[in-house]
């Protein structure tokens, strides 16, 4: 399928071998986008590249400080420029979900590693490559995952929800402040779906009440799309 909106676009995902970031992967390939992933497992990053040849795969870890500037490097030098960004990797804590009270200061510390940290990191590296295209007027968007436990307070899930409830204020600070740069962030809610994570977390959920990672894909990707076009149709009267 060419959807002209995104024949081209260079978009960059992290947790791309699983989930929704996967679904991200086939779903951008399927609309001809250019794709680059990373994630940790070197073994499900060639798995993944091997099954999608057209998409370049980076092994690396979004909450090491270390990893944060060669994986922002590979994904400009694999792409040759980033489009979007698309900060998919997350990370719930401990398995089976804790209360707070008993959840570990490290454990927390690693959440917010994953979650937080590693978003602000990646994306205050790539903010050079995401400007030079929104002046080239190809667009720039930064989507940072969330989830409705940012806004509900719900029992066990607390070192979740707390991260994802700074990354989602994080998101909107950032799209004020990026607004003269011509960089769009958006927060995107999912949904509950049928993945590895949300099965570790919920192990006894019923696959069928689940939303596809696929459909949350297309659904995100139509999000994309009418941000492109409302930076497009900006341009066109200035």
């Amino acid at each position: 399928m060419n959807d002209p909106s995104f024949v081209g676009l260079r978009v960059a995902i992290t947790g791309g071998t699983s989930g929704l970031g996967l679904a991200l992967v086939r779903a951008l390939l399927a609309r001809s986008a250019r794709v680059a992933f990373v994630a940790r497992d070197p073994s499900r990053v060639e798995s993944i590249g091997r099954e999608n040849p057209h998409a370049h795969g980076i092994v690396g870890d979004v909450s090491l400080k270390d990893d944060i500037y060669p994986i922002a490097m590979q994904f400009s030098g694999a792409l040759g420029g980033i489009d979007v960004l698309v900060n998919n990797a997350s990370s719930l804590g401990s398995v089976p979900l804790r209360l707070l009270a008993d959840t570990d200061c490290e454990t927390l510390e690693q959440v917010f590693a994953t979650n937080v940290l590693g978003p602000f990191r990646l994306t205050k590296a790539l903010l050079g490559s995401l400007a030079a295209s929104a002046r080239e007027g190809r667009g720039a968007v930064v989507v940072n995952i969330s989830s409705d436990a940012a806004i509900n307070p719900y029992l066990r899930w607390g070192a979740y929800g707390t991260t994802k409830a700074a990354l989602h204020q994080m998101t909107q600070i950032w799209h004020q402040e990026s607004t003269d740069h011509g960089i769009a962030f958006l927060s995107f809610d999912p949904g509950d779906m049928d993945t590895p994570l949300h099965a570790a977390a919920v192990p006894d959920a019923d696959p069928a009440t689940l939303k596809s990672p696929e459909t949350a894909a297309n659904e995100l990707l139509d999000l994309i799309a009418a941000s492109l076009a409302e930076q497009k149709a900006a341009e066109s009267v200035q």
